[in-house]
């Protein structure tokens, strides 16, 4: 019976001359040559990686290209960018530590934790320099009311701005907009709608006032009195004179 064991690596690598980024990076097995950075080298079970600005777990993660420029992870990916605090979870994924891009495929989960917005899609590329992702097929958004639907999307996360369009949908509580392409400032919830729009809105209703009990003796007519008014006396007939 083999026994399981766990292989634990830190590199320092040069990037671009520049700045040394350490890569650590654990797993059951590996595959490869350890310390060449120019080579293929692939982990598997339980295969982890870390570097300065991210984090990936999977059942598969390949390191290649020179200093291990792409790293590339399959089944049961769970992620998580440590400098932008967007977590992910997906089937597959590609990552370019110099363009600092990620492709993620399959069953795309992408989390903002900072502003409480999750994102479901097929594909998502998000790119960490600019804080965009861009988001495609099944897409499903939500945050705060809103539940946000369409065929391609666009998330700013510095600007907290939501471009949707391909039959492009958003949903607050019992409110629904459509439009061919809908903009959502997510910050302010004003939202911009444009080509073959169309929407219901539910009105709300007012809690009716509670009516006032009438004084006895005298009727709820001639009880009421309009703003401004005081209230009218009760008059009284003057007494008899005596002959």
């Amino acid at each position: 019976m083999k026994k399981l064991f766990v292989i634990m690596f830190s590199i320092f690598l040069l990037c671009g001359s520049a700045f040394a980024e350490k890569i650590t990076f654990s797993a059951g097995s590996m595959s490869g040559q350890a310390g060449d950075s120019s080579a293929t080298t692939t982990l598997s079970g339980g295969a982890f990686v870390q570097t300065s600005s991210i984090e990936i777990s999977a059942d598969s993660i390949e390191l290649s290209g020179d200093d291990y420029r792409f790293i590339k992870a399959t089944g049961n990916i769970k992620g998580k960018n440590l400098e932008t605090k967007m977590e992910f979870t997906c089937d597959f994924m590609r990552y370019d530590r110099t363009s600092k891009v990620a492709n993620l495929q399959g069953n795309v989960n992408l989390t903002d934790t900072d502003n409480d917005v999750k994102a479901d899609a097929q594909l998502i590329e998000y790119n960490q320099n600019t804080n965009i992702a861009v988001l495609q097929v099944g897409i499903t958004l939500t945050q705060k009311k809103n539940v946000c639907t369409g065929a391609y999307a666009v998330y700013q996360k510095n600007e907290q701005i939501l471009e949707i369009s391909g039959n492009a949908q958003v949903k607050q509580e019992n409110d629904v907009f459509r439009a061919q392409q809908i903009t959502l400032d997510l910050d302010t919830q004003s939202i911009t709608l444009s080509g073959n729009v169309k929407g219901s809105v539910t009105e709300t209703k007012k809690a009716e006032q509670p009516k006032e009990a009438p004084v006895e003796g005298q009727s709820a007519e001639d009880q009421k009195v309009l703003p401004g008014e005081a209230p009218a006396k009760e008059e009284v007939p003057p007494p008899e004179k005596k002959e």
